[in-house]
């Protein structure tokens, strides 16, 4: 049988075009699918309770969180920005969560101060095993709404967002 070659590139034409349909179903699929909190285990330990000492946050790569000591109280939050999801550093030198990518400003207790952010950082779950801390990465609740301001004290210096 001969396939006359008008017949073989609308065939073709067709067989690229729905290859280009799926291709373009996946990347909106894979873009639009929630992201996975990253980390291996649902409860790690994360050091022991004398770790964290008052004012300080410590970050913990093996699950993507930080354990800040506000006021004396511990909390595991995570890196991830409520706003869209990026990374946000803490801030050495004014002592807060900044996010780098548009702006949000957190306090040491991960309570919202400024920026398009529509509540605080998200919180997970600690717990103490002896004397060592643990903090679940699949318990998370909803940062604290705009206007908590329990942990909110001055910046100690600088904001790392503007040496840039």
């Amino acid at each position: 049988m001969k396939i006359a070659r008008r017949d073989l590139l609308r065939r073709g034409w067709k067989l690229g075009g729905s290859l280009l349909g799926v291709a373009a179903g996946w990347t909106v699929f894979e873009s639009l699918r929630p992201l996975a909190t990253g980390a291996a285990k649902p409860k790690i330990k994360v050091g022991s309770l004398t770790d964290f000492a008052d004012g300080t946050s410590t970050y913990v790569p093996a699950g993507r969180l930080f354990i800040t000591n506000a006021g004396g109280q511990l909390f595991a939050l995570s890196q991830k920005c409520p706003h869209l999801g990026c990374r946000v550093p803490f801030c050495e030198s004014s002592g807060r969560f900044e996010c780098a990518c548009h702006g949000s400003i957190f306090d040491l207790g991960g309570e919202w101060i400024a920026g398009p952010a529509p509540r605080g950082m998200d919180r997970l779950a600690l717990a103490v095993d002896g004397t060592s801390l643990q903090a679940d990465t699949g318990a998370v609740t909803e940062g604290p709404p705009h206007g908590a301001k329990e942990f909110l004290t001055p910046p100690r210096g600088p904001s790392c967002l503007e040496k840039g």
